[in-house]
């Protein structure tokens, strides 16, 4: 039997929301089968679980934001990226603010954190969503133009295309295939960072976002080149934060997909626009697990090396 996986201990981690630019800190602990990844606001008056999910996303503007009775937390998308790549089932986050920390802008940060508090298999069935039909969302026209799609595979595939016209980003591989099955997460996606415009981010701070950013979390792009002074760490590395966050707000479905995804410039609101399609088809899935755990697509049933 392909199994359920947690934490085998607790790990800690303090930081600075990208946006709000408060210091949060976040405890990982385990959580038993079927419990899925639950955010807990612990600096509330009353502690509040917003378990993940593709409803529970309420807002997709800069970052993917869930909610639940009030409470919110916001920023989630690298965190669940390392959950995804790491194939965690079952996570409580414990938070003191309302944005996961964005530590160096990449998910690597958070793989190491939870690959440090070690991975264990539990004694229940994971669980997939396994897609049947062909599921697509499209806006725009022309040059204007965007589109998400889920296909039927007996793996996990994901092929993104950017299209940004700017120098720097012009210059790097502007598509990317990564196939959890021949890839490796942790060497070839988790330590693409999150990137911004000098121009966007003084409009955003002068809008009380981007408090928390900078050249150690993000890189910085002026109109021409790349400021920051070492570099980017992949060729493609743009593209491959687009890849980084789509299998993060893919994850908030609550469980691992077997499917094909492709996009061309998506982002976190199509990404939910098309897990909410794929839900309200129940002829386009269904909840599988794999008895027999050789039958599985073998990047989602190895445990990922540790570093």
């Amino acid at each position: 039997m392909l199994k359920q996986r947690t934490l085998q201990s607790l790990t800690k981690a303090v930081g600075v929301g990208l946006h709000s630019g408060q210091r949060v800190e976040l405890t990982l602990r385990p959580a038993q089968p079927d419990t899925g990844i639950v955010f807990r606001r612990v600096d509330l008056p009353q502690p509040v679980d917003i378990p993940i999910s593709a409803l529970a996303v309420t807002d997709t503007r800069l970052a993917s934001t869930i909610s639940n009775a009030g409470a919110k937390v916001f920023t989630v998308e690298h965190l669940m990226s390392a959950c995804a790549g790491l194939g965690l089932d079952n996570l409580y986050i414990d938070i003191t603010a309302e944005e996961v920390p964005i530590l160096d802008g990449s998910a690597s940060s958070f793989v190491f954190l939870l690959q440090s508090a070690g991975i264990v298999e539990q004694n229940a069935p994971k669980r997939f969503i396994r897609v049947l039909q062909a599921v697509e969302v499209r806006e725009g026209e022309g040059a204007h133009v965007k589109w998400a799609r889920l296909e039927p595979h007996h793996g996990y595939k994901l092929s993104f295309e950017i299209d940004f016209h700017h120098p720097a980003v012009d210059s790097t591989g502007q598509r990317v295939v990564f196939d959890m099955d021949t890839g490796s997460y942790v060497r070839d996606i988790a330590r693409a960072r999150t990137f911004g415009f000098t121009r966007d981010v003084e409009m955003m701070r002068a809008n009380g976002l981007a408090l928390g950013g900078g050249l150690d979390n993000a890189i910085v792009m002026d109109d021409y080149k790349v400021l920051n002074s070492d570099g980017l760490r992949y060729d493609d590395e743009f593209v491959k934060h687009k890849i980084l966050d789509a299998m993060g707000d893919l994850y908030l479905i609550g469980k691992p997909l077997l499917a094909a995804y492709s996009a061309f410039r998506s982002g976190h609101a199509m990404n939910n626009k098309l897990l909410r399609e794929l839900l309200s088809r129940p002829e386009a899935y269904e909840v599988v697990s794999f008895e027999d755990a050789r039958k599985a697509p073998p990047g989602l049933a190895q445990l990922a090396p540790a570093w």
